[in-house]
């Protein structure tokens, strides 16, 4: 059984001077939260999918999201859809990268659910995060088996790279 939480929060606070010398305060928040139970549906994921991958510098790590993934449990990961996926570009034990990711849509049976042929995402910085999720009907996007389920992870030249990613999917 697949159960998660999402979760995204930007909180603002700022101070300063008005115009006749007054203090001014302003707050602000944006928040993303969805709670996804167990399922194939709208609201719904059934698959995850949580690893350290490491990329040698200047090379690809490219995840097949069609079958060759494994979860924590030692099942086998085959998305239909995705629901959500977070990179961060950071260790497990929070030992800093020094180099950046891409996300490249170029690759022979790219996952397009996202990117197109010609499309990148990033650079996705030393730690820093890529986070991205829709659980409505549709997911983030469809996976196809042998034509749309590759997801490329370029590394940028100058370092071997270890980030952790998580995938939230729908096995249909």
């Amino acid at each position: 059984m697949t159960a998660a939480t999402l979760k995204a929060s930007v909180a603002i606070s700022e101070t300063g001077a008005g115009a006749i010398g007054q203090s001014v305060y302003w707050n602000g928040a944006l928040e993303y939260l969805q709670v996804l139970s167990d399922g194939t549906t709208a609201g719904k994921a059934d698959l995850s999918y949580v690893a350290e991958i490491e990329v040698a510098t200047g090379a690809n790590s490219d995840i097949d999201l069609a079958g060759s993934l494994t979860n924590a449990l030692g099942e086998s990961f085959a998305a239909a859809e995705l629901v959500a996926i977070m990179i961060k570009n950071i260790q497990l034990d929070g030992t800093a990268n020094t180099t950046d990711l891409t996300l490249d849509g170029s690759v022979t049976a790219s996952f397009v659910g996202f990117l197109d042929a010609t499309s990148t995402i990033g650079p996705i910085k030393p730690g820093g995060v890529f986070f991205m999720a829709a659980g409505d009907a549709d997911g983030i996007g469809a996976v196809a088996a042998t034509t749309a389920d590759i997801l490329r992870i370029t590394n940028s030249s100058g370092a071997t790279n270890k980030f952790m990613i998580a995938i939230l999917a729908r096995s249909a």
